[in-house]
């Protein structure tokens, strides 16, 4: 069985020669390689650092814009926003319905949802798609409901 020769680092390379180490392979004492590791962490460190606040700064700016947008369609749109107020309101009566309804099902059906993957398919199909729709729909009409319009106050 032969053993590929594989290229390591002078890091981690021990010369056992008689001969005095040359200029091309400087060594280095312990201390002095930890130093040096220490270094290169530092700057990398650094680098995440200056990364991280540029992505805190570019998310800062889109909410900012984002909520800007928002308030101008607030703006020019006070009526229509009043009316998705008074509509996440009233889908959030419904919702809570729906969510009473759902947790009888579920509580009613203990057992076979349990044991029986049948049912368990049979529940997320009934009730999934409605949830999942009806909670958008009124993500929706509450963030453009919320508040009042600039012009208003």
């Amino acid at each position: 069985m032969s053993n590929p020769h594989r290229p390591v680092s002078p890091i981690f390379s021990i010369d056992v020669s008689a001969e005095p180490p040359t200029a091309a392979s400087p060594q280095f004492d312990g201390d002095e390689l930890v130093v040096e590791l220490l270094r290169e962490l530092v700057v990398g460190q650094q680098k995440q650092n200056q990364l991280l606040e540029q992505m805190a700064q570019q998310t800062a700016a889109m909410q900012k814009q984002r909520t800007n947008e928002l308030q101008q369609w607030k703006d020019a749109n006070p009526l229509l926003s009043k009316h998705c107020h008074r509509a996440a309101e009233t889908l959030s009566r419904v919702q809570t319905q729906f969510l009473e309804n759902l947790t009888v099902e579920v509580l009613d059906n203990a057992e076979h949802l349990v044991d029986g993957e049948f049912m368990l398919n049979e529940f997320v199909d009934r009730f999934g798609p409605r949830m999942a729709h009806l909670n958008g729909v009124l993500q929706v009409l509450a963030q453009l409901g919320t508040g009042q319009p600039a012009s208003e106050t």
